[in-house]
């Protein structure tokens, strides 16, 4: 009895890591939903920061739970999943996210999770445990979503430039004033879409490793669902305002016009992910799309080496949490 009691305890302190590591992850992704919203003035930061908690929760209602389906069963093998993976996989995406929001940072919360994730596993059984294709198309879109997001926000801005040609300046300003609305509600949608499916997915891990849910299950119970959306939501209530400065204006400068061109870039990439079930970095995307926007105006727009910096963050995320991870893991060891 004593047993199964201690391992509810640590099945229920997991469960409060994960759902702090959520919290954590939209206070931290905060900025990608509203630095350029904020930036460019349209709202100010405390109007904004609700507006997008607000989408993030609305996402509930929206999405299917594909992307939590991934991290759930798509990126290691049945049967290898313990308490242990799962306590390293959260303190190395925690740790990770920790360091990078003291020194403000816009790294990815979800690849800090993954690479825990992977940590974790290859600590206890081997790489030959970890699920390649769940793996490979999680990694692939570290460059993918970045690049779609460039490439949607500088078309969109091209062709924004193109329409509204004979349109004075000011009145393309009062436009995309309101227009930049819609597009920030959009891409909080898909930040709040995407990335509480994450921690949806760690805890429907932990939960059928610990027999709490069937393996056959088609999605985890219902207050996993409700807790993560709520617990991200008001993550992004809290926000990350150091964060907010650098992905606003230490990039590049932008105006109405082009905050709603890289928040509708971003958002169309974080839908398309999110229908195939591919966890992707918001923080990624927003900052392609916002250098894909700056970058259709001139090259020197763009604070290129602000942007390095960032890609370097990207580059450290998933071997640093990963590292991390191993080491939690046999930490965990000695704990549980």
């Amino acid at each position: 009895m004593q047993t199964a009691q201690t391992a509810l305890w640590v099945v229920a302190l997991l469960v409060f890591m994960a759902i702090a590591f959520d919290f954590m992850n939209g206070f931290h992704d905060a900025a990608n939903s509203i630095a350029t919203v904020v930036s460019t003035g349209v709202l100010k930061p405390g109007h904004a920061v609700v507006f997008a908690a607000g989408f993030n929760l609305l996402a509930l209602f929206i999405f299917h739970l594909s992307v939590a389906a991934t991290v759930g069963k798509g990126i290691v093998q049945p049967g290898v999943v313990d308490t242990h993976v799962v306590f390293g996989a959260l303190m190395g995406a925690i740790a990770w996210n920790v360091v990078t929001w003291i020194y403000g940072i816009p790294s990815s919360s979800s690849h800090a999770l993954i690479g825990g994730i992977v940590g974790a596993v290859i600590a206890k059984a081997g790489p030959s445990a970890l699920v390649a294709s769940g793996i490979i198309k999680t990694v692939a879109f570290i460059f993918i979503s970045p690049l779609l997001g460039f490439l949607l926000g500088s078309l969109m801005m091209v062709l924004v430039a193109w329409v509204c040609r004979r349109a004075t300046p000011s009145r393309v300003d009062r436009w995309f004033r309101r227009l930049q609305l819609v597009s920030a509600g959009a891409y909080s949608l898909g930040h709040g879409g995407n990335d509480a499916q994450k921690t949806i997915g760690i805890i429907w891990m932990l939960l059928i490793a610990t027999g709490y849910t069937a393996a056959g299950d088609a999605a985890p119970p219902t207050w996993t669902i409700v807790v993560c959306y709520t617990a991200i939501a008001a993550g992004t209530m809290f926000g990350g305002w150091r964060i907010v400065k650098t992905m606003g204006q230490k990039i590049t400068k932008l105006k109405p016009v082009g905050g709603f061109c890289a928040e509708t870039g971003g958002a169309i990439t974080l839908f398309m992910a999110t229908l195939l079930g591919i966890p992707v970095s918001t923080t990624h995307t927003i900052t392609g799309a916002i250098v894909g926007v700056g970058s259709t105006q001139r090259a020197s727009a763009v604070r290129w080496g602000v942007a390095g910096n960032i890609v370097w963050a990207w580059i450290l995320t998933i071997p640093a949490s990963a590292c991390v991870a191993a080491a939690a893991y046999w930490l965990s060891l000695q704990l549980f």
